[in-house]
């Protein structure tokens, strides 16, 4: 779980604009974040199902998420990809 003020600063690292909360860039580093977490998560519990189907639905958003921004703006996705280290 993201306290607000992680998420804050997750998106001031993307941000947009100065109220910048929905842009594509804003809602994939949340979910990058939260997936990190998740994943740490998984390894002291490996048993906890529950958490790993909302892990695989959070990868699933983020990759149509990065699909899209793909699609409108190659110079966005690039950026993103870079700050986030996503790609290798």
């Amino acid at each position: 779980m993201l306290t607000s003020e992680k998420k804050e600063e997750v998106i001031k690292k993307v941000k947009l604009h100065k109220e910048d909360t929905g842009s594509p860039e804003a809602q994939i580093a949340l979910f990058s974040e939260k997936i990190q977490e998740l994943t740490d998560h998984l390894k002291s519990h490996p048993k906890d199902n529950h958490s790993r189907r909302g892990l695989i639905k959070m990868v699933t958003k983020r990759k149509s998420l990065l699909n899209y921004l793909g699609k409108e703006s190659e110079k966005r996705y690039a950026s993103l990809v870079k700050k986030l280290g996503l790609r290798k």
